[in-house]
């Protein structure tokens, strides 16, 4: 494995997401002087908030699934949840999600095995049930075959995934398994509920594909999803960044919010100091750039020729009266509410340069954190309100490029039209909208496309061929964050800032991946 040559004593990790903050705590246990610069008032990235006049809410991710990742990182400058300065407490929801289809139909999805396949008996019969249980095992074994080897491990060429005896025999059971086929003909396969194989392939939006396109290999998402729990920090999503950061400081780290790297210098190859948009320089021996992939021409690299971004998203974050969203017809932290269509959908916003077009049969995401975690609840002279989120899948720039300052307000209406028509009764008059993002939300903020999901993972861009943490633009300058390997969703970046510290200090340099590894081991035993 290539590492960074040369002194690596002072570190400055550009980005106080997770993946900048997994890297600055890895770093600063293995000994390393880090400084962490973030343009936000606050750590998190795109697990961050908003705040309102009288509340917080998650202004990105909303599910975490293996906090395992979290603890591994903490454990590196000697915390845990309990001790960090900012404790941590992680909420299990179940169940994890609330999915309502068009004719009327409702599963939940359940981690624990035998009480979803009593939810699948009970929804789609229990021969549909057996096929379930076949399902997860494939999940599983799909998982436990790529995990160690592929997801938390570093390359620098193809070949590297055969360079071990280890490798070489995961690398079988992907093939023996199918992971190289089609992740949606797959499960299509093997359950003939269409609805239960929709709870098992919408993450493939996830990897910025549509389940028809994506590799087999991504089973390992709906695993996590599905089979291993989403939780929920009390407090909300960014509790988690607002942890990491305390034990990042605790340790002897630098964390520096409301300050922005403007630019990296160098000599020759090596970046030698970064400059803050106040004019000031900061000499460093090494950087961990967590920047999007849309803004590293910014810091002297070069977006690889025709990358493709993933679909994007419009986000509606507010509050909503508790006496409204308790006559809605679900009540869940998550629901998700799918239209009819949905290969269709998948067409529409994920289709290729300028095709894309807005979800016709919109299937939409809704958040409401304070069904978990009711101290979110918010007290107000006209009554509670709790904060309330949805989400809705929508091309990126290069597939539609909307003019998003006419079009947001408009379609938003649709939607919340669209849901009182499914039962959401009083959610168009009484949702109100704090922070609107739209795909031109995202493209300000420097994202490719105007996506926060980054690159798809075709084929092209997914493990040694997606865009590598060691880029060649530079010699010590290391990326982390969904843009680079292992990808996109929050254990990935976790993963990613971990392994960004490892081509810095070395795979053996007091960065540790045991926690991680164990829980794959465990998770694929247990089936």
């Amino acid at each position: 494995m290539k590492t960074v040559a040369g002194p690596t004593d002072r570190i400055v990790v550009v980005g106080a997401g997770l993946s900048g903050l997994a890297a600055a705590l890895h770093l600063t246990g293995a000994g390393r002087q880090v400084t962490v610069f973030e343009r936000a008032d606050h750590p998190g990235g795109r697990v961050g908030h908003y705040t309102g006049q009288d509340y917080r809410i998650d202004s990105g991710a909303t599910v975490l699934t293996l906090p395992e990742l979290v603890d591994e990182a903490l454990a590196a400058v000697g915390h845990t949840r309990a001790s960090a300065p900012v404790p941590l407490e992680v909420l299990s929801l179940t169940p994890s999600y609330h999915a309502r289809f068009a004719d009327g139909s409702e599963i939940r999805v359940f981690a624990d095995e035998e009480a979803m396949a009593r939810e699948v008996a009970r929804t789609c019969g229990a021969p549909e049930a057996e096929r379930y249980r076949r399902l997860r095992a494939w999940l599983a074994d799909i998982y436990r075959a790529e995990f160690a080897e592929f997801m938390d491990d570093n390359f620098d060429s193809p070949l590297d995934m055969v360079r071990t005896r280890a490798k070489r025999a995961a690398l079988l059971d992907l093939v023996r398994l199918g992971g190289f086929g089609r992740l949606g003909a797959k499960i299509d396969r093997l359950l003939t509920d269409r609805r239960l194989s929709r709870l098992f392939t919408f993450q493939a939006l996830y990897a910025g594909m549509a389940p028809a396109d994506a590799l087999a290999v991504y089973a390992a998402i709906p695993h996590m999803d599905t089979s291993l729990g989403v939780y929920f920090p009390r407090g909300g999503m960014s509790a988690v960044a607002a942890t990491m950061a305390s034990a990042l400081t605790d340790a002897g780290g630098t964390l520096v919010c409301d300050s922005e790297v403007d630019r990296i210098e160098y000599t020759g190859k090596r970046a030698t100091a970064v400059v803050l948009t106040d004019g000031s320089s900061v000499p460093c021996d090494a950087v961990v750039l967590t920047a999007d992939l849309g803004s590293i021409e910014r810091f002297g690299g070069r977006r690889r020729r025709g990358l493709r971004a993933s679909p994007s998203a419009v986000v509606a974050h507010g509050t909503v009266p508790v006496e409204v969203a308790a006559a809605w017809p679900v009540q869940a932290h998550h629901t998700i509410d799918f239209g009819a269509a949905w290969e269709q959908t998948f067409r529409e916003i994920a289709t290729r340069r300028g095709k894309g077009r807005l979800m016709s049969d919109p299937s939409l995401l809704l958040t409401r954190p304070a069904l978990t975690d009711p101290d979110l609840l918010i007290t107000r002279p006209d009554g509670r309100h709790e904060p309330f989120s949805v989400l809705a899948p929508c091309p990126n720039l290069d597939s539609a490029p909307l003019d998003w300052d006419r079009t947001a307000r408009p379609y938003l209406a649709e939607l919340l039209a669209e849901l009182e028509r499914r039962g959401y009764r009083g959610i168009a008059e009484h949702f109100t909208v704090d922070h609107l993002d739209t795909p031109a939300t995202w493209r300000d903020k420097g994202m490719l496309a105007g996506t926060p999901f980054a690159a798809a993972h075709l084929f092209r861009q997914t493990g040694p061929f997606r865009t590598r943490n060691m880029p060649g633009f530079a010699d010590n300058v290391v990326l982390a964050g969904c843009g680079t390997v292992p990808g996109i969703g929050v254990p990935t970046v976790l993963l990613s800032g971990k392994l960004a510290a490892h081509r810095i200090v070395g795979a053996g340099g007091g960065v540790s991946g045991d926690t991680a590894r164990t829980r794959a081991s465990a998770s694929a035993s247990n089936h």
